[in-house]
């Protein structure tokens, strides 16, 4: 025994030496071997899971890999997708809040009414909107900071006071059209980017990807640590923009990226910087993974919490906001049925812990893309509703299954 585990540990050494030094596509494949038998699977599930999606639906219905089809489901995905994007936030500190679905639907019904009922100008209709959500975050953070009221709790009592506003304000009508040719709903509907633009959004993040790889290679250079090969990241890069740039290719035969969804992404890549970029980011980590450490080593845990709660609503209410562009009316269905799940359930599947401490801004973007691939193939097949909730129901189930079976994995490499 005493013998063996010296040339193991020699073996791991060897292993990790080769993994580190290896160039090129054979690099990358290695490395990421190496971080998938750890435990750290990141986004791998996820993708795997659209590729049988994706297999399945254009098997049964050519028409859902069509151009304009995958141009509809992207419109549709920006609504819910920016209120799971304020989801993450919550879930990265172990936390949770059971109301965006109705704050976006307030969102939604304070639109219709300041623009359409009382003339406001809608610029002014959606400030009071998203400030109405930040001011409910600040509420919860409230609670749990100086009372210690569970979020579940309040965020649920916080539920069904902000249905019953949203119900209020609306009126025995209950539901308001919007002006269907406004910018508003033109952008929850219509319009589209130039297919130029779009090309030249899609060279961006392999640029960003070499850039920020070039600085980090500099900086432990500066601390005498090794780094990836050059070549590693040349690899990473160009095949992260060949396959940007064809999905542009593909969504432009049909009538190309549509700008809400471009607005959607532009949210993930500014949250993405923030958690990893920034010491709020490196804070939000710590406190999740391990909230009275966080508290030792100097950070001011409430403030965290306060910027979690008061980020999820305001995201929560640009949501609503985004979801009467699209539907072009406010109205007491907005943010009720299974909005507030799909927005759980998507930052989960896209791979957020509910353990706190993991998450990324890209887990709300591929969590519902997958769930509102699963919605449009089930729609285009002509099957149940009923069908559509078991299979994300399913679907969510196995996340979290993946997610604590590397949990455990990361736990006994000591990566946890």
């Amino acid at each position: 025994m005493t013998t063996e585990q010296p040339q193991g540990i020699a073996a791991l050494d060897r292993s990790d030496e080769r993994v580190r030094h290896q160039e090129g596509l054979a690099g990358v494949f290695l490395s990421f071997v190496d971080r998938v038998r750890s435990g750290d699977l990141g986004m791998l599930p996820v993708v795997v899971g659209l590729i049988l999606i994706s297999v399945v639906f254009s098997s049964l219905n050519p028409v859902f890999l069509a151009p304009n089809n995958l141009v509809n489901l992207l419109f549709d995905c920006a609504t819910v997708g920016v209120i799971s994007l304020g989801i993450v936030c919550v879930l990265m500190l172990g936390e949770i809040d059971l109301s965006v679905g109705s704050m976006s639907g307030f969102a939604s019904a304070l639109v219709g009414v300041l623009w359409v009922n009382m003339g406001w100008p809608v610029a002014g209709a959606i400030v009071v909107a998203v400030a109405a959500g930040m001011t409910v975050g600040a509420i919860y953070a409230f609670l749990l900071n100086r009372l210690g009221m569970p979020s579940f709790i309040s965020s649920l009592a916080g539920l069904l006071a902000i249905l019953g506003m949203q119900l209020y304000i609306l009126g025995p009508t209950g539901s308001i059209n919007l002006p269907y040719a406004s910018a508003l709903v033109s952008f929850g509907q219509v319009l589209i980017m130039p297919a130029w633009l779009s090309h030249c959004l899609a060279l961006l993040p392999g640029l960003i990807l070499i850039l920020s790889g070039l600085s980090t290679m500099r900086r432990r250079r500066a601390a005498n640590l090794t780094g990836q090969p050059m070549t590693n990241l040349v690899v990473k890069a160009v095949a992260l923009t060949a396959l940007l740039q064809f999905a542009v290719y593909y969504l432009n035969l049909g009538r190309g990226v549509p700008w809400m969804f471009g607005f959607f992404v532009l949210l993930v890549v500014i949250l993405n910087y923030g958690l990893t970029r920034t010491k709020w980011g490196r804070s939000m980590f710590a406190v999740g993974g391990n909230r009275e450490a966080a508290r030792r080593s100097g950070i001011n845990v409430r403030q965290i919490y306060t910027s979690a709660f008061v980020l999820c609503s305001t995201l929560a209410a640009i949501g609503g906001v985004l979801s009467a562009a699209r539907l072009a009316t406010s109205s007491q269905q907005a943010g009720a049925g299974d909005i507030n799940l799909n927005a759980i359930a998507a930052a989960v599947i896209g791979g957020t812990s509910l353990f706190g401490g993991r998450g990324s801004a890209y887990s709300a973007l591929l969590g519902i893309i997958v769930i509102q691939s699963i919605s449009n193939g089930l729609t285009l097949l002509n099957l149940s509703s009923s069908l559509r909730y078991m299979i994300t129901g399913a679907v969510l189930a196995i996340a979290v299954i993946v997610d604590s079976l590397a949990r455990r994995s990361r736990v006994s490499h000591g990566r946890a």
